[in-house]
């Protein structure tokens, strides 16, 4: 059985995030250069227009080949929600982020379901949910 995971990068990450129109930062949390452990691989965060952001955090490489040498990817990453700086779960009716502020080994399809679904959000839900107890 082959494995048809795309390996993700911070570069990648990016770039699925900006084609979303979202401002982007991303950061490497290992190099070649430094040795020393990091809690992550990588980490990306992107603000969206409506105001939502996520914040993308690939923990630790997985590697494919069984010297550790070369095949050093990220298969899989996880999401945190935020909405004005904080960590939130997304209104009812949505499919992620529900009752939860992180979804977590997400493939590189599911970040796309769920930058899609970020970037599509009315945040005027919010306001709404808190009035009726929902949130």
């Amino acid at each position: 059985m082959e494995d048809t995971a795309q390996p993700m990068t911070a570069e990648s990450v990016g770039e699925l995030l900006k084609e979303a129109g979202a401002e982007v930062m991303v950061r490497s949390g290992r190099s070649d250069s430094y040795s020393a452990p990091r809690e992550f691989s990588f980490e990306v965060k992107a603000l969206f227009e409506n105001g939502m952001g996520l914040h993308v955090v690939a923990r630790q490489f997985n590697y494919r080949d069984p010297w550790e040498a070369e095949g050093r990817v990220n298969d899989l990453v996880d999401v945190m929600l935020l909405r004005d700086g904080a960590l939130t779960p997304l209104p009812k009716g949505y499919p992620y982020f529900q009752g939860i502020d992180e979804e977590c080994e997400l493939d590189e399809e599911k970040l796309r379901e769920v930058i899609d679904c970020v970037k599509k959000v009315n945040v005027k839900l919010y306001l709404l949910q808190e009035m009726t107890g929902d949130l």
